[in-house]
């Protein structure tokens, strides 16, 4: 690893969808660094201005000495008293530090440079330095500062104090209205912004949304995020990333994602704001697509009748009908829904969140299948049926259906104990005999038991 300092260039930037009081500078005694495999060890979005710097008022002539701007001190990880894990990822720690010198809370996230060569992952680590240091809004996680050690790096951010949304989802179930529509509507605000820098996140899910300490949500993971190029009429990104229960209909057709893609994710959050489980569910990420393809999901019979208009008008298998997209007229349809009547966008960042209220049963923490727990897919299916009711879902133990043959070197298998949730493979290699038999098993319930 070979790095080099470079400092951000200070700057304001102006959301066009919050109050212009919201905005923040860029992060100070900032350190960034060059990801190994960039063409260059200077990011091109954190250049800053020239090391050289001209005395105001005193123009200079060609072969004069230029003063050197001061650089800030590199911060070490003896600065930082670190604390408790806040997460773990594939190839990062995030770990709650306090800065010695200021006593700030930071959450550093902190990456072994053996793993991540090891893994491939530079151009993760350095897509996700590059899009963060270009971010500057409330509803984002903020990028303070990068340092670095001979084993790690470390990334100094914004502490989230109160965790992950899905935490709540999971914990009371459900959102009342008046929740779902004030947390549905800064997502709308934050990925306005976000588009409008010509980004696309492409792995928007409730586990990815954060909530400050006084419960406004900041966005985080930005390691699959694409910045659109801007010499170009780029519109589209080709690589497969996301997470099964969110992915657009198109990565999957198409194999590219576009700003439509952030939009099918946020329809899929609002339904499950409201019926506290994704729109598509089942038992491995084959059958969640299967059924994203066919647009195959159903409303509760209580979901609220404004946010369901909201859901469909933004899970259109055509990317450029979705209500948001730029074909569609842009924001301003989206947020003059009928749904979002009541909010007044402007200041957002500054209003008092709804206290959480439960709207309906909150789903059992048992629930795993919904949520990425594919192992052993067959022999569940070969033990276990859905037997359906006019009112939910319940699992029995047959004993007259005889159990799947077991082979423990199909593909199938193979492909559900390698999943990554990360990437998708798409083509995965099955034989239309070992399709059918992994359609066969699906049921045409769903087999998490939900309260509807």
């Amino acid at each position: 690893f070979s790095y080099d300092v470079v400092p951000i260039q200070s700057s304001v930037v102006i959301c066009s969808c919050p109050h212009p009081s919201m905005v923040r500078n860029q992060p100070d005694s900032c350190s960034p660094l060059g990801i190994p495999g960039a063409s260059s060890s200077h990011c091109p979005s954190m250049d800053g201005p020239t090391s050289e710097s001209r005395a105001p008022g005193k123009p200079t002539s060609q072969g004069s000495e230029l003063r050197q701007a001061p650089q800030p001190r590199k911060k070490r990880p003896e600065d930082f008293k670190f604390g408790k894990i806040l997460g773990e990822g594939s190839f990062s720690t995030v770990v709650l530090a306090r800065e010695q010198a200021t006593a700030k809370e930071y959450a550093i996230k902190i990456l072994e440079k053996r793993h991540i060569m090891k893994e491939n992952k530079a151009q993760y680590v350095k897509r996700e330095r590059d899009v963060m240091s270009n971010l500057d809004h409330p509803f984002f996680v903020k990028l303070y500062f990068t340092f670095q050690d001979d084993e790690k790096l470390y990334f100094g951010l914004s502490y989230a104090k109160n965790g992950e949304l899905l935490k709540y989802i999971r914990k009371i179930g459900s959102f009342d209205e008046t929740c779902t529509r004030f947390y549905s509507a800064e997502i709308v605000c934050a990925l306005e912004y976000l588009h409008e820098k010509g980004i696309i996140h492409r792995d928007l899910k409730p586990e990815n949304i954060l909530l400050s300490e006084d419960m406004h949500i900041q966005i985080t993971d930005f390691g699959t995020a694409k910045q659109l190029s801007s010499d170009s009429k780029q519109a589209r990104a080709n690589s497969f990333v996301g997470t099964a229960q969110y992915v657009s209909p198109e990565l999957l057709t198409e194999k590219s994602a576009c700003k439509s893609s952030d939009l099918w994710a946020l329809g899929c959050i609002v339904y499950q704001l409201v019926a506290g489980l994704p729109p598509f569910r089942a038992g491995n990420e084959y059958l969640i697509f299967q059924k994203i393809i066919k647009l195959e999901y159903e409303f509760p019979e209580k979901f609220f009748p404004k946010a369901k208009d909201l859901v469909e008008q933004l899970l259109s298998l055509d990317p450029s009908k979705r209500i948001g997209c730029e074909e569609m007229g842009g924001y301003d349809p989206l947020r003059g829904h009928p749904f979002f009547e009541t909010i007044s966008w402007g200041d957002l960042h500054v209003q008092t969140p709804p206290k959480l209220t439960p709207y309906l049963p909150a789903m059992s923490e048992d629930d795993e299948d919904c949520y990425g727990n594919y192992d052993d897919l067959l022999s569940q299916f070969s033990s276990m049926q859905v037997a359906q009711s006019s009112s939910s879902h319940s699992l029995s133990t047959p004993e007259t259906i005889p159990p799947a043959p077991q082979r423990s070197s199909s593909n199938i298998e193979q492909y559900i104990h390698d999943l990554d949730n990360n990437s998708f493979e798409l083509d995965l290699l099955f034989s239309e005999e070992e399709k059918q038999l992994l359609l066969d098993k699906q049921t045409s319930g769903n087999p998490c038991p939900l309260w509807w």
